[in-house]
């Protein structure tokens, strides 16, 4: 048994059928708190004896509804060192870690024309089934998105590639993309040319030719930019793959470079540790917008706040969204939270960002790509396969799983329980992160070629 905080009355079981799961240290009375991690995970619906098994049959979760939150700061890591790494120069500054030409449809009407060109000329396609029938913000949303992918500095050239009557139209969509390279930002609407694939692949080939001429330099870290997510928890989660993210994070960051965490709903429960560390009351204040917006939004939708964890989770010995959101801020590390994006906002400020996105793992690590992570960080206790625009290193929380799909897991954060140290897993896990951005070493999902987008929707389709 695992017990992570001397003041937990619950300790977790590293091996058997219920890894994972957690076990009472001592009596846990009818209505008290079930303490993990050093905080409350929800409260006892029956007593409970020293070694029973807590989980959903005798534990339920605590949180209320929306609520009015006290700033009280705590004390963050500072910047300390000036590490670098190697990717392409763009002209607006940024930096890519990778230099691919990318398709970007307007209009899901066009998606399989996308795949043709992409299969053709080795290009990638992100295609969606939105662009059109939609309203307001949902719609404010597929364009964000999209120009975000546009203007991401991992594409060393960008088709977008338009029908010619949906309402996301090419000239609508130039207006949000704002200012861009018009040599390495190309448009084809395919209603105006006779042979839009012979058209197509004219274009992609001079993208192809221009950003062969690209090179890596050498540059400072804090132009890097990392994405923090997690799916398919499991009791581990909390205590190797998470915390080890981290410890990477507080180093990047500690080296001026910048992580995003988002997954909003899976911070109910957390998510006053995260206010804390924010850098002034107006990034707590941007917090709390950010927390209560998302439980307004379930609300309006008529869907209970609290509905997670998923079937999954819970196999892995996850029971409460308290006991979820605490192990999923692990991710964060310590640093300070330095500003809080709207869903499709880009990075400004170098540091630890929030993001307004909700958890679903493709729509979250989507959101992350859009807002400028050059990479996603994805810890993973059952195992997924799949990759978002950029390279998405998937960590494994137990040995088991990275034994099993070795296919898809980068880096097996398990040996944590089996002995090894934080400081020793820490360092490895920074080189093979670096090994990634520099292009020396590709993630999974690019080696089997899963990459796809998913946008967040919000509204009705006409």
């Amino acid at each position: 048994m695992l017990v992570i905080h001397e003041r937990d009355n619950v300790a977790v079981c590293t091996e058997g059928e219920r890894a994972g799961h957690k076990f009472a240290r001592r009596p846990i009375a009818k209505d008290e708190q079930v303490i993990k991690y050093g905080y409350p995970i929800g409260r006892a619906t029956a007593p409970i004896a020293e070694g029973e098994w807590v989980h959903s049959h005798n534990l339920r979760t605590d949180l209320g509804d929306v609520l009015a939150y006290t700033y009280r700061p705590t004390e963050t890591p500072v910047v300390t060192g000036t590490d670098t790494f190697w990717g392409y120069a763009r002209p607006d500054g940024r930096v890519g870690v990778r230099n691919e030409i990318w398709i970007i449809p307007t209009v899901g009407c066009v998606s399989d024309l996308a795949n043709a060109l992409a299969a053709r000329t080795g290009a990638y396609a992100f295609c969606h089934p939105y662009g059109c029938s939609q309203l307001g913000e949902d719609h404010a949303n597929t364009q964000k998105a999209l120009s975000g992918l546009c203007r991401h500095p991992n594409a060393g050239g960008v088709l977008v590639l338009g029908l010619g009557c949906e309402n996301n139209r090419i000239e609508s969509l130039k207006a949000v993309i704002g200012s861009y390279d018009p040599e390495r930002v190309r448009f084809l609407q395919a209603q105006d040319v006779e042979d839009e694939i012979a058209e197509g692949v004219r274009i992609i080939e001079q993208l192809q030719t221009l950003a062969a001429t690209d090179k890596r330099t050498e540059q400072p870290i804090s132009k890097l930019v990392v994405g923090l997510k997690c799916g398919g928890s499991d009791g581990f989660s909390g205590i190797t793959a998470n915390p080890l993210v981290g410890v990477f994070s507080d180093r990047l960051i500690g080296n001026g470079g910048s992580t995003i965490l988002t997954e909003v709903p899976e911070m109910f429960g957390a998510e006053t540790i995260l206010m804390n560390r924010c850098r002034n009351r107006k990034t707590f204040n941007k917090t709390v917008d950010m927390i209560n917006d998302f439980k307004n939004y379930y609300k309006a939708n008529g869907q209970p706040i609290y509905e997670n964890p998923s079937p999954g989770n819970k196999d892995g010995g996850i029971t409460t969204l308290e006991e979820k959101s605490l192990g999923c801020i692990q991710k964060s590390g310590d640093a300070a939270v330095f500003d809080v994006l709207a869903y499709g906002q880009p990075l400004i400020r170098p540091g630890l960002n929030l993001l307004s996105a909700p958890g679903n793992d493709l729509v979250a690590a989507t959101a992350l790509a859009v807002s400028g992570a050059q990479l996603v960080l994805f810890t993973t206790g059952r195992g997924t396969p799949f990759g978002c625009p950029v390279p998405t290193v998937k960590i494994a929380t137990n040995t088991a799983l990275a034994k099993r799909k070795r296919n898809w897991i980068d880096f097996n954060a398990g040996v944590l329980l089996e002995g090894e140290r934080m400081e020793q897993t820490a360092d490895r896990f920074y080189d093979t992160v670096k090994k990634i951005v520099n292009g020396k070493a590709q993630t999974k999902t690019e080696q089997n070629g899963y990459r796809e987008i998913a946008i967040f929707k919000t509204g009705v389709t006409l």
